[in-house]
């Protein structure tokens, strides 16, 4: 059963950073496209970042490039997204997501989403 469990959210200040973590079990992460995307109140789900199988390739969102960065760690079965820089439009409920059936990592790899955790929330106060 694939279960993932998101944690390090809170409450920043802008300019300030945060971690998210995400606990991955019942897959392999080479098995399948992994990714973080985000969902405001009264706003439409956004993609983030992702990695594709076997980490061959990586996508982040335009809102995000150079401020965010996406890793994982195959031994604890893993991912992260470091938020650096954050501004008060990056508040948001933020989701990490996998799926084992899409062919590749792009800007459309949230549009159809297998499996994600309950959210954590990530307020940046101005």
């Amino acid at each position: 059963e694939v279960d993932l469990v998101e944690s390090g959210g809170g409450l920043v200040q802008a300019g300030g950073s945060l971690r998210l973590s995400c606990a991955a079990s019942g897959f392999t992460f080479d098995d399948y496209v992994i990714g973080w995307f985000r969902q405001a109140p009264g706003k439409e789900r956004e993609g983030l970042s992702c990695v594709s199988k076997s980490a061959s390739s990586q996508y982040y969102a335009d809102s995000v490039k150079g401020r965010f960065t996406m890793s994982s760690d195959n031994a604890k079965n893993t991912m992260y997204l470091q938020m650096n820089a954050l501004k008060p439009e990056d508040t948001a409920v933020y989701y990490c997501a996998a799926d084992p059936l899409l062919s590749s990592c792009s800007s459309t790899f949230y549009y159809r989403l297998a499996f994600w955790g309950q959210g954590t929330q990530v307020t940046v106060s101005s």
